[in-house]
């Protein structure tokens, strides 16, 4: 079985692209409002290009991201030094199954859209989780998202599913071709993607696969207690109406116990 980490440096040249044409910047609103309602740091697992982080560091001091890929905090990097918040926003390559903070450092850790779904065996997520109730201090808040109800996504091959232009003026054109398979014996969703740049008469294919474990609200909650939080709210979009089953969102709220 293939890590739930492999992929991502491979996709890190188009995941601004494509995320620019499918969840865009609507969950940047959320996570800003709770960054300036903490008190203290706060963590961004899986911080990829940054497109969380900076903006949340365009709002306040004293954020931090951190993530595996190389290849996509380099262009998280970018990132903050076109925003100029070398300041505001630190940048740290690690293993959030191992967080490298004291205990107690953090008044608020997100995990945006998805990336606990990355951690494809029980092992990982209750490792992560145990690290991330460490790393918080009590009351601290826990906000994470699933992407929504991955087992009923229907099995395809080689799917024309985006199209477009990259960059600017005299950028390439890109096609995404994608298969999704499931795993339903595993809980894994996964995604072949080929991405295809064309330059006037050149042409690259880029080929990988992300891999995905889909688990509902209800057995992540299970998880976070197992874990120690406490579920303080469901949410079923970005404005904080309430979860069900149909919801195209799935938001939840933990916390570290007080004592």
């Amino acid at each position: 079985m293939a890590e739930g980490y492999e992929g991502w440096d491979e996709y890190a040249p188009f995941y601004d692209w494509e995320n620019a044409r499918t969840l865009g910047r609507r969950d940047v609103p959320f996570w800003t409002k709770l960054a300036l309602e903490t008190a203290g740091p706060m963590l961004e697992l899986g911080c990829g290009t940054g497109r969380i982080a900076v903006p949340l560091g365009k709002a306040r001091k004293g954020i931090i991201g951190i993530d595996r890929s190389e290849e996509m905090l380099t262009r998280a990097r970018r990132r903050l030094a076109r925003n100029k918040l070398a300041r505001r926003l630190t940048l740290i390559r690690g293993d959030i199954r191992h967080l490298p903070f004291p205990a107690g450092t953090f008044g608020a850790v997100i995990a945006p859209y998805g990336i606990l779904q990355s951690l494809i065996r029980e092992r990982d997520l209750a490792a992560t989780l145990t690290a991330v109730h460490g790393a918080l201090r009590p009351g601290g808040t826990f906000g994470l998202e699933l992407v929504a109800d991955l087992p009923s996504w229907e099995e395809y091959r080689k799917r024309i599913s985006l199209k477009g232009w990259k960059g600017r003026k005299g950028g390439a054109h890109v096609t995404l071709v994608e298969t999704v398979r499931q795993d339903r014996a595993r809980r894994l969703t996964i995604f072949d993607q080929e991405f295809t740049e064309r330059r006037g008469r050149k042409r690259r294919t880029c080929r990988f696969a992300l891999t995905f474990r889909t688990l509902t609200v209800p057995q992540m909650v299970r998880r976070l207690e197992k874990a120690g939080f406490e579920v303080r709210a469901l949410l079923g979009d970005y404005q904080g109406g309430p979860w069900d089953k149909r919801a195209e969102v799935w938001m939840i709220l933990a916390q570290r116990p007080v004592s």
